[in-house]
């Protein structure tokens, strides 16, 4: 949420999270600016990505220049 308050622009921003099975979903969606297809993926992006995978999970980032971006993590619940 702090990459859509400092970048995005953005006029709405949906946190949603979700248990389903043994993991919990996190989805943050923004209408905002999204990527240019040129935009390099700075130390922020990298950092939500590396700490899913510490936990055993998966982040991705959808963006689109101009129609807003999508980040969707994937957590296992740890027993």
């Amino acid at each position: 949420m702090t990459n859509v308050i400092r970048h995005a622009a953005a006029t709405v921003c949906r946190v949603q999270i979700r248990r389903k099975d043994d993991a919990v979903w996190l989805t943050i969606s923004d209408d905002g600016v999204g990527l240019a297809a040129a935009h390099h993926h700075g130390v922020g992006l990298q950092s939500l990505r590396d700490r899913a995978a510490e936990l055993g999970g998966s982040c991705t980032i959808t963006a689109d220049q101009g129609r807003g971006t999508v980040v969707q993590a994937h957590l296992p619940i740890l027993h």
